[in-house]
């Protein structure tokens, strides 16, 4: 067994590992032939964690022994075009679209990677009833990306700002958006933490501290200060940019909002707030996929966490949201980026 893998499927409600056997014979793969595309086509997409997809492994979960950890069901999704409600990995949302087809293994290019791009594009729906002049940013992205092969852009400049509970996939998101569009990628993590590790090691606290109020009242604002500072580089230079964080304080009050806002629209750039919805169990199968140390707190002490957040929580001004309840939208994004990449050969 992979070590990524360690979820009895036979407790997971709306598993169906039949359909996973049924897809992989109906396409003619022997086990072995499969774990090697499994391998191929999740090196190609960069996932992290690349399975081993031995056969072994592929058995497993097709017997409904093993349910696949988060980087196998992403692979799985990319190696036969399907979603997981498609392969069975779980039931459908309300409202998901979702049909159980084969799908081609080859990459003939057709007019359906536009449909990949929109499909993924349209995980964004407004989030409040006042929203709805933000939805241009559906076509925003969309004139982005085929600006990068047409040229020209009828949009004023935007800041795409995208907040969500650790683990809930924003920061993926994030990066899609960012593929798509050309746009830079302004991300709090990787701008700030070697900073903010040595100034919590100063203070008495330790590098991984996110959870004490050395981190939250003497780090966490500077933190917050250095991030929306590059940002307004980018906004000064009339740049459109996509800038990620959870920002639960920020999204929370209503004058910092506008302030960020105004300050924004002074220089002619247009901002549209994201919130990255997710469900508890998901979000700790991220953080427990992705191995951050700053994440242990969370992960020894999962109920004390959850019982400090709001997973209803909602952006206090007109916002976008992006379901990504048991990931449906990454895996759609993941389908859009293998269409773009097709494109691009």
């Amino acid at each position: 067994m992979d070590m990524a893998e360690g979820h009895v499927g036979k407790q997971r409600a709306g598993w169906r590992p039949d359909r996973l056997h049924e897809q992989r014979e109906a396409h003619g793969l022997t086990l072995e032939q499969a774990g090697e595309r499994l391998r191929e086509v999740a090196e190609r997409a960069k996932l992290k964690g690349i399975p081993a997809a031995n056969p072994q492994t592929l058995w497993q979960h097709e017997q409904g022994e093993v349910y696949p950890g988060p980087h196998y069901r992403r692979a799985y999704c990319l190696l036969y075009r399907a979603t997981e409600p498609d392969l069975g990995f779980r039931s459908a949302l309300p409202g998901e679209e979702t049909s159980f087809k084969l799908t081609p293994m080859d990459d003939h290019l057709n007019g359906s990677h536009v449909l990949a791009v929109e499909r993924a594009i349209h995980r964004i729906a407004p989030g409040s009833g006042e929203a709805g002049h933000h939805i241009d940013l559906q076509q925003r992205i969309i004139d982005a990306w085929k600006r990068r092969h047409t040229g020209g852009d009828p949009h004023s400049p935007c800041v795409v700002l995208v907040g969500g509970f650790a683990g809930s996939g924003k920061t993926e998101f994030s990066r899609f958006l960012t593929q798509l569009t050309g746009w830079p990628l302004v991300d709090k993590d990787p701008l700030t933490r070697p900073l903010v590790e040595q100034l919590l090691v100063a203070l008495g606290s330790h590098a991984h501290d996110r959870h004490t109020e050395v981190y939250r009242e003497r780090v966490r604002p500077a933190e917050y200060a250095a991030l929306m500072q590059a940002v307004y580089a980018n906004v000064q230079c009339r740049i459109s940019t996509v800038v990620t964080a959870p920002f639960i304080a920020e999204m929370s009050d209503e004058q910092w909002m506008k302030r960020m806002i105004n300050k924004c629209q002074a220089q002619g750039v247009d901002v549209a707030p994201i919130w990255v919805r997710c469900d508890v169990e998901s979000m700790h199968e991220y953080i427990s996929s992705r191995g951050a140390a700053r994440d242990s707190w969370k992960l020894e002490r999962w109920e004390e966490y959850l019982a400090t957040i709001n997973v209803d929580l909602q952006p206090v001004v007109p916002h976008l949201v992006v379901d990504n309840r048991m990931g449906t939208a990454i895996s759609l994004a993941d389908q859009a980026r293998h269409a773009i990449r097709a494109v691009a050969v």
